[in-house]
């Protein structure tokens, strides 16, 4: 009996020993759970610092692509027309084209101290197509035909405003080396823009169907592959087009065309874009007032 009742109290305390650890065992399994849901929820500071009051931004994550413009983008934009920005020579053939340097660089000063900036025509036409934002009175400066003083004088000039230019290029120009392809290398590199001005500035009005092919086709193809840029617009020479020109330009994989018209560039003028032709003897005011007049 005595040794019945020593077991019954071994028995007992060893099922009290056992009922004890198993409420460790889980006791230890809650906190456990309960430790790492705190972790995947909260982390530690040295893996998430905190952010700025009012972010809820983590610090490394990848930014947000820029906003799309909003806005109808219709609004036109002058592109001012040159063709040489320096001394006038004493027998030149068509003295009105040429532009001093020193009127060029005043009419820089003007445009930048009342708020104008330069940009390209893709820009612009960026723009148009609601992918891209413009300054607030942005302009073009466009240079026909290509010659060395685009270069020499009016490229320094526009590079000390951080402005780029618009190329003209009648492929001529850079066979006869007026311009050089180093010269436009250096030019695309300071963010101007190359666009074809036929392959000899014929009248293109007046040539047949082949000629004409041949003047919107070939330079474009040879400027896109001898200086890797696209090409995208079209100068037409002596401001010379109708409508079946116009139809030629287009089919040829132009985005657009420029003009001698005078007045603003507008998006619904895209093949026929009008400028303003700045010439000889205008200073800043003469530019004033032509801005100001065309529409």
């Amino acid at each position: 009996m005595q040794v019945f009742t020593c077991c019954k109290r071994d028995s007992a305390r060893h099922t009290w020993h056992i009922r004890r650890a198993s409420l460790l065992s889980v006791l230890i399994l809650v906190i456990g759970v309960s430790i790492g849901v705190y972790a995947a929820t909260h982390g530690s500071d040295e893996a998430t610092p905190p952010t700025s009051a009012g972010s809820t931004t983590p610090p490394h994550a990848k930014a947000p692509p820029p906003a799309r413009p909003v806005g109808p983008h219709r609004r036109p934009v002058p592109i001012l027309m040159y063709h040489v920005v320096g001394p006038t020579p004493p027998r030149a053939a068509i003295p009105g084209l040429y532009v001093g340097r020193a009127r060029f660089a005043s009419q820089l000063r003007w445009l930048a101290e009342h708020g104008y900036h330069a940009v390209t025509l893709d820009a612009v036409d960026r723009y148009w197509r609601g992918r891209a934002r413009l300054p607030r009175r942005p302009i073009v400066f466009s240079f026909d035909d290509g010659y060395r003083e685009q270069f020499t004088i009016a490229e320094p000039l526009l590079r000390g405003h951080h402005w780029p230019g618009v190329l003209n290029l009648e492929y001529a120009h850079l066979v006869h080396e007026d311009l050089t392809g180093p010269m436009v290398r250096r030019m695309l590199a300071d963010g101007w823009e190359l666009d074809s001005h036929t392959m000899t500035h014929p009248d293109l009005t007046t040539v047949g169907a082949a000629a004409l092919y041949s003047e919107l086709v070939r330079p474009r193809q040879l400027l896109r592959r001898r200086f890797g840029v696209p090409v995208h617009f079209f100068c037409y020479p002596m401001g010379k087009f109708d409508p079946r020109v116009v139809r030629a330009v287009r089919a040829a994989g132009y985005w657009g065309a420029t003009t001698t018209r005078f007045g603003l560039a507008r998006p619904s003028q895209i093949f026929t874009l009008a400028r303003i032709r700045v010439d000889r003897g205008d200073g800043p005011r003469e530019l004033a007032k032509k801005l100001a007049l065309a529409r």
